[in-house]
């Protein structure tokens, strides 16, 4: 028996060798096309860099950005503290920034040069040019701007005139100008295109009703 056993165990070794395939390499991993551009290390989007760039350019000048809410993106851009500082170039980044819900750039030193860099914020809903020196000419970049229900102008040189490029931002709800050149007449026809706008001024500029024209005094007969 034991001399069968031995007999039949060279058979079954060859016979594993012969029968077992060799394990082959793993495929080399392919080679990239000739003349393929590389990956630059750490790039980001391009859209995503300028929107950064732009941050870091208005950040620079000690205003601030950030969101208006833990859970919405929407923006929020002041410039307010810096004060006269701010001048037009300093405005120029905030272009670039996208889903911009309110601009704060009270009392700064801008002028209606600013104001061509806001026209394409087509979220801007809320706007402070209070104690600039913005006039009707800067307010015409305004027109666009379909979803401005907030605009204090308060303490500038706009007049009447500067409330014609207003007429057609249909969800206005709250503009104050107290102390503008702006007159009642102004505020009328302004009404008359936007009836749900609440225009806040001062004494100056309430809507008052027209006094009765006085008659006449009689000729007296000499």
């Amino acid at each position: 028996m034991r001399s069968l056993f031995n007999s039949l165990l060279p058979q079954a070794t060859a016979a594993q060798k012969k029968g077992a395939a060799p394990a082959k390499p793993a495929a080399a991993p392919a080679k990239p096309a000739a003349g393929a551009a590389k990956p630059a290390a750490g790039a980001k989007p391009a859209g995503g860099d300028a929107e950064s760039k732009a941050v870091a350019a208005i950040e620079k000048t000690g205003a601030s950005v950030r969101s208006i809410a833990q859970n919405d993106e929407r923006k929020e851009v002041s410039f307010y503290l810096q004060g006269a500082a701010i001048k037009d170039e300093h405005v120029a980044p905030v272009a670039a920034l996208k889903g911009v819900y309110s601009v704060h750039l009270a009392r700064t030193g801008i002028t209606d040069a600013a104001l061509a860099h806001l026209k394409g914020l087509t979220d801007l809903t809320q706007l402070h040019l209070e104690g600039t020196q913005i006039t009707d000419k800067g307010l015409a970049n305004l027109k666009g701007l379909a979803k401005l229900e907030y605009l204090n102008i308060y303490g500038t040189g706009v007049t009447d005139a500067g409330l014609d490029s207003l007429k057609g931002l249909a969800a206005l709800k709250s503009l104050y100008i107290w102390q503008t050149k702006v007159t009642p007449e102004g505020v009328k026809k302004l009404k008359a295109a936007l009836p749900k706008v609440d225009v806040v001024g001062g004494w100056d500029t309430e809507l008052k009703p027209a006094e009765p024209a006085k008659a006449a005094p009689a000729e007296t007969k000499k």
